[in-house]
């Protein structure tokens, strides 16, 4: 399928997955200006009769429909076209950059433990959006069917969540490859662990996507894949509140949403959101003042009595400061951790200035709040006030000197300010709380990359993928330090690595393209540039770079076009006009040359190459006398280049300038003593200085 044009529109450029009987594809949409991309499902009968395919396309239509509709919602991809080709199907649906929720749940086997689980706060925020899209789509009464953490990407414009691949589609596929079955049903749609028994057994409900959603919860609170759970083996029911860390009001709402019964679940995610919402609510409430409390007249009576009277007052005052005080404390303290909450909301919505408001605000209210400190030190680091940042870090680290975060974290910072040996520091203070937390090996990484220590970041990077395999950005940045070294078999491992990981990084596959052009290899090379420039069409060091490639397997048309673009992309790019005008001497079109090359010369006068291969073009075209004044500019720039000379000397030779040709010919073999064609020449000039019919010589160009 990979470069086949479908529908004369969608051109596939990648296959994503799938199984059977269909197929996911990405592609891009050749009637949209951009690139743009999209994402193909390709549905194959598994019969081709007249009859089959007419039960099939009303099929596909109805269940299109529903696809269609639901992509009314900012959080489901919206379907584009459907199409029918060579008795197969297709679907085109909107594609979303980012990555998906099982990347950022980390399992329980994973350095760090249960430790490294997210914490309920975190999970509330995740149900919620989940269930918010998925009121939607109960609300149309249509059940997804397949709710797992794969089927739910975080955007990366606004690092909101989607939910993809609705089993509705999964149901086209079933009942148009089998259109018979006499219940398509009967084939259980859904991912085991996340599925409920009712939709196991062919019978699925609005709950059974909240059965779903809730074991995603749990998995992110436990670090365990659902149908590692254990259950309760009278009741079914899952056994996960002791693997956990969480308040009784989430358990008893996470316990509801996973019931074995689906009678005793919330029906729908509406209801499901409504208990999320008050648990927020509740959860998040502030303390009340104590009440004052109104001291009595005192009536005169005896001393002793007036004694007794002033000291129970006494007592009752000073009770009531301390409980006034205690509830002032406790109110800034749940004041604060509200402001806190705030401030990551507002940080996961990148609104950096507002959530470093926040987070000031709450430590007003209590400066010893570590954790405060360290999100601030994030968010001004996101701002690159990178000097502050380290302070925030410090002041967390002072409250908390195990605070590995922090550690971590204030190694990044210092990594920015070129601090490359206190940040390798505060990364290995990090490791010696956690020898084997991943970020701190990676940062570790970078700041010996950053000091060119690049055997000792290559360690580094090993250490952070042995404990977090799927960390691109180790894999990528260990790729460089093997390029640095340049051993460039190993550079291609790591960035393969990478791309592997995340297929739609642009630099990844550039550095590989780098990597293999250095090893000879210009069809990998020019195929890791075309990735590159799919993914990011404004990339045009990608297009110069597969303008490079195409030109070394003599691909001088297409080269052509690869250096318009990167030109059309930044038009002050000389290495890029000067490449430009080198496929058109190539393709002998030595005016089109002349013109880049001179586009090349006005923002670099002192490429000596551009003002030979100019005078090269000219040469060609007889155009002599404008030959040697580029010449003389090439000597200029660099007068120990001997093929300047030698060209120089044939042009001269050409306008019967036989002397100055002579000199010009001994120039060239005092820089080179072994210049063959320029002593052969040097004898043809002297023998033509009594003979006025010059003997042309072809020039290098």
């Amino acid at each position: 399928m990979l470069g086949i044009t479908l529908s004369s529109r969608y051109s596939i450029i990648r296959h994503l997955g799938g199984g059977g009987f269909a197929q996911t594809y990405l592609a891009e949409d050749r009637q949209l200006p951009g690139n743009h991309l999209c994402v193909v499902k390709q549905l194959k009968p598994q019969t081709t009769d007249p009859n089959s395919l007419q039960i099939a396309r009303r099929l596909f239509d109805t269940e299109a429909q529903v696809l269609y509709k639901l992509g009314n919602h900012d959080r489901i991809p919206r379907l584009f076209a459907y199409f029918e080709e060579n008795q197969e199907f297709y679907l085109v649906q909107e594609f979303i950059e980012g990555h998906d929720l099982n990347q950022e749940i980390i399992p329980l086997s994973s350095p760090g433990g249960a430790s490294s689980c997210m914490k309920e706060n975190e999970v509330l925020g995740i149900l919620q959006e989940i269930l918010e899209i998925l009121d939607f789509v109960h609300q149309q009464n249509v059940i997804h069917r397949d709710v797992n953490p794969r089927n739910i990407l975080r955007r990366d414009r606004d690092g909101k969540l989607v939910l993809i691949d609705f089993g509705a589609v999964k149901e086209i596929t079933t009942k148009i490859t089998n259109p018979h079955a006499k219940n398509s049903l009967s084939v259980s749609i859904g991912t085991p662990g996340y599925m409920p028994s009712e939709q196991a057994h062919g019978n699925p409900k609005l709950s059974s996507d909240i059965y779903a959603t809730g074991t995603i919860a749990i998995q992110c609170l436990t670090g365990i894949i659902p149908h590692q759970l254990p259950k309760d083996p009278d009741t079914e029911e899952i056994i996960w509140q002791d693997k956990a860390s969480v308040t009784p009001e989430f358990a008893k709402v996470l316990d509801t949403m996973v019931r074995y019964d689906f009678r005793q679940r919330y029906a729908s995610a509406g209801e499901a959101l409504e208990a999320i919402k008050q648990l927020k609510t509740a959860t998040s409430g502030t303390v009340p003042l104590l009440s004052p409390v109104v001291n009595p007249q005192v009536p005169v009576k005896s001393r002793k009595k007036l004694y007794l009277k002033i000291l129970s007052i006494a007592s009752l005052i000073s009770l009531t400061i301390i409980a006034s005080t205690y509830a002032v404390n406790t109110l800034n303290a749940a004041n604060a951790t509200d402001l806190h909450k705030r401030g990551n909301t507002l940080y996961n919505l990148n609104r950096f200035p507002e959530a470093l408001e926040a987070y000031d605000r709450a430590l007003n209210l209590r400066p010893d709040y570590a954790e405060v400190w360290q999100e601030k030190a994030k968010t001004l680091s996101e701002l690159k006030q990178y000097r502050a940042s380290q302070s925030a870090y410090d002041k967390a680290i002072e409250l908390n000197p195990e605070y590995l975060e922090a550690w971590t974290g204030r190694g990044y910072v210092l990594d920015k300010l070129q601090q490359h040996q206190e940040a390798i520091a505060s990364f290995e203070h990090a490791l010696k709380i956690q020898p084997d937390y991943p970020p701190a090996w990676q940062g570790r990484g970078d700041s010996l990359l950053n000091s060119q220590r690049y055997e000792a970041a290559i360690a580094s990077y090993e250490k952070a993928v042995k404990f977090q395999p799927n960390l691109y950005q180790a894999w990528y940045n260990q790729g460089q330090a093997y390029q640095n070294l340049k051993q460039y078999e190993q550079a291609v491992n790591s960035y393969q690595k990478t791309v592997e990981i995340k297929s739609d990084n642009p630099e990844a596959w550039y550095n590989l393209g780098n990597v293999f052009l250095e090893l000879n290899k210009s069809q990998e090379a020019f195929e890791s540039y075309e990735k590159a420039v799919r993914f990011q069409p404004r990339f045009y060091q990608g297009w110069y770079s597969k303008g490079i490639a195409l030109l070394k397997m003599r691909r001088h048309e297409a080269a052509v076009e690869a250096y318009e673009q990167a030109i059309k992309l930044k038009p002050d790019y000389y290495q890029a006009w000067y490449n430009l005008g080198w496929s058109y001497h190539e393709l002998r079109r030595y005016e089109s040359a002349i013109e880049c090359y001179s586009k090349s010369l006005d923002l670099n006068p002192k490429d000596y190459q551009a003002w030979y291969n100019r005078g090269n073009a000219q040469y060609n075209l007889k155009r002599y006398e404008d030959a040697i004044a580029s010449y003389n500019e090439a000597v200029y720039v660099k007068p120990d280049y001997p093929e300047t000379w030698y060209s120089r000397g044939n042009a001269l030779v050409a306008v019967k300038r036989y002397q100055e040709a002579i000199d010009s010919y001994d120039k060239a073999l005092r820089y080179r003593l072994d210049y063959g064609a320029a002593m052969e020449a040097k004898k043809r000039a002297e023998s033509q200085l009594g003979n006025h019919q010059p003997q042309l010589i072809p020039n290098p160009g």
